[in-house]
């Protein structure tokens, strides 16, 4: 199954979520590639908008390969990697403190604003899933909100990614798993990548006019 655009996957994703509409829900993207595919489902489902900050934590030697992820609220999530190969305390520390400052500069570039989540239901879209880190620690981040009920919405999930993230959550919503999976654009023919200041324009954009 391959998607034209993040466009095509959103609206895909919608007919799944018709059931939450006008329910008062909010709508989590993951920045930034996730964002306009929530913008486009809050907006359906009436919903409210907003992202959830979090950030990978890098191999000390290798920028582009994850050994976790940390949120806004510094909880971290680390592969087993971490602790086979022996990653310093260290080490570890150092790149959270660095990731956590990213994500607060990131709050302020978007001009996020803390919203309650105690008691709410919450939808959290992202793009695809390959390894589960980021979406791992955005579910994480959204509990310690106190959410009353998880939903998540992807396109494309790997195998063991999507078992993982359906124990996490109330309701796992994927529309395709594939039996291999190298990487989420593989399966988008058109895959940009999404600014910052798109994110910012999403999140403070007024609801689009209704399309149905």
């Amino acid at each position: 199954m391959i998607f034209k655009d993040r466009m095509e996957a959103a609206k895909l994703l919608l007919l799944k979520l018709e059931k939450y509409r006008n329910e008062n829900m909010i709508v989590a993207g993951i920045p930034r590639g996730a964002m306009p595919m929530a913008k486009l489902i809050s907006d359906e489902l009436k919903g409210t908008l907003t992202t959830v900050l979090v950030h990978k934590i890098p191999h000390p030697t290798n920028e582009e390969f994850a050994i976790g992820c940390i949120g806004l609220s510094g909880h971290v999530s680390l592969s087993p990697y971490a602790e086979e190969v022996g990653i310093s305390d260290t080490y570890i520390q150092a790149a959270k403190d660095h990731q956590v400052q990213i994500l607060k500069n990131r709050k302020d570039l978007y001009q996020l604003y803390d919203l309650k989540m105690q008691g709410k239901r919450v939808i959290i879209i992202d793009d695809g899933i390959a390894t589960g880190f980021t979406l791992k620690c955005a579910i994480n981040e959204i509990k310690l909100k106190g959410a009353q009920k998880i939903i998540v919405a992807v396109p494309v999930a790997s195998m063991d990614a999507a078992r993982e993230i359906q124990n996490m959550v109330d309701e796992f919503i994927c529309l395709y798993i594939p039996e291999h999976l190298s990487s989420v654009g593989q399966f988008f023919k058109s895959f940009p990548e999404v600014s910052d200041s798109e994110v910012r324009s999403l999140l403070h954009n007024p609801p689009s006019i209704n399309r149905h």
